[in-house]
């Protein structure tokens, strides 16, 4: 089976003009040489047509040809954001309302929109521990449609068992929903047996912190659905990716491969020489991560863990200092969001994760003063590490 970087590898691009990459495509709208073919497209006759860009646009297009090689899929989708993705993609999957199964420790975003916004929907959620499949087989009703996890949790890094999620979502005929944002390159949930993968390319995909954008990857005739004239959740909700935005990241996933080995090279080594000075850390690639051994068994041969850590400072107030502290000696920025070059700092309970009551935070084993870092590989691992001792130590 091919990894993510070497299926990158394998696309090549002919531009209109013979140049290496496509042209931007800005057209709002296409030309038809024969009037009746527009007709035909309205109804559904003819395919393949390009008509207006909230419908497909051919740098958008290009941008969902290369996501699709890198996850080994049919087909991918563009979007205006990971949360249109998110939404736009359960939407279409349910359109007449039902149940879905979520991981409950997922991104406060997510759970909002889960919790508040798809219930006027009419689709329940039920928020379980997805590590139990006990959990799920009894959360199960007559209506669930879908079971939604992350690949690694926000922000408590735990690792979704994705082949043993499959065997669940086949007996108990559920399509099997994976945000990717945190893992791209390292795990490919397509080969996993995901139906649909969903990114916010803000992050790691973007990699540089300046722009809004999301992705749906999954089976053509899902994708083709999301586009449908009369039908199609993207296209009449209108949540298009921008062709500006579909060309740079469409540059941009050629390093993907090259930025995602900094960043688990670079956490790798801060979290190895933080676990030797006895600061809490919490890292996909310690193996005294309860997960470990699945991600191993999970992610691309030689991958590496990934660019995100927590480290537990017991109370917001502990927290807000040790950033600070950080910040100022130029660890990082105290930020939210992640894949950034830079480290990136923020303390969830009150920002990225707020939005999940305090109970269920509690229930789920969120500390209020847990500091989730996105680690950045710009700077020497080891200076970096000595000024995250010192801050600690100074608590």
């Amino acid at each position: 089976m091919k990894n993510a970087d070497q299926s990158l590898r394998d696309i090549q691009h002919f531009g209109e003009e013979g140049g290496v990459v496509p042209v931007i495509d800005v057209a709002a709208t296409s030309t038809f040489l024969n009037p009746a073919n527009m007709e035909k497209v309205f109804q559904g006759e003819l395919q393949g047509c390009y008509l207006y860009s909230r419908h497909s646009n051919p740098t958008v297009n290009a941008f969902g040809r290369k996501m699709a090689a890198m996850e080994g899929a049919e087909a991918a989708l563009g979007v205006a954001s990971g949360m249109s993705a998110i939404y736009c993609s359960i939407r279409q999957m349910m359109p007449e309302g039902g149940h879905i199964i979520a991981s409950k420790t997922i991104y406060g975003g997510t759970y909002a929109l889960f919790a508040n916004i798809l219930s006027q929907c009419g689709i329940e959620v039920s928020f379980v521990d997805t590590n139990q499949l006990a959990e799920i087989e009894n959360a199960v009703k007559p209506n669930t449609r879908i079971l939604y996890v992350e690949t690694m949790s926000n922000p408590l890094l735990r690792i979704a068992d994705l082949p043993a999620l499959k065997k669940v979502c086949v007996a108990r005929d559920l399509k099997l929903f994976v945000d990717n944002t945190f893992a791209p390159i390292l795990v490919r949930p397509i080969d996993h047996g995901a139906d649909v993968v969903l990114y916010s390319c803000t992050k790691y995909i973007s990699g540089a912190s300046d722009m809004i954008a999301g992705a749906v990857v999954g089976k053509k005739d899902f994708i083709e659905k999301l586009i449908d004239i009369n039908f199609g959740m993207v296209m009449l909700t209108g949540p298009s990716m921008d062709p500006r935005m579909a060309h740079e990241l469409y540059l941009r996933l050629d390093h993907l491969p090259i930025r995602m080995a900094a960043h688990c090279r670079s956490a790798a080594n801060l979290a190895a020489e933080l676990t030797k000075h006895n600061v809490p850390v919490v890292y996909p690639g310690s193996e005294k991560h309860p997960d470990h051994q699945l991600f191993k068994k999970i992610a691309a041969s030689g991958a590496g863990f990934g660019g995100m850590m927590t480290v537990d400072c017991v109370t917001p107030h502990r927290a807000f200092q040790l950033a600070d502290r950080l910040q100022t000696e130029k660890f990082g920025l105290y930020a939210v969001s992640l894949g950034f070059s830079r480290t990136l700092m923020s303390c969830p309970a009150v920002s990225t994760s707020s939005e999940i009551p305090q109970a269920e935070r509690s229930s789920m084993g969120l500390s209020e003063g847990l500091l989730r870092l996105s680690i950045g590989f710009v700077g020497d691992d080891k200076v970096m590490a000595e000024r995250f001792i010192k801050c600690y130590r100074s608590l």
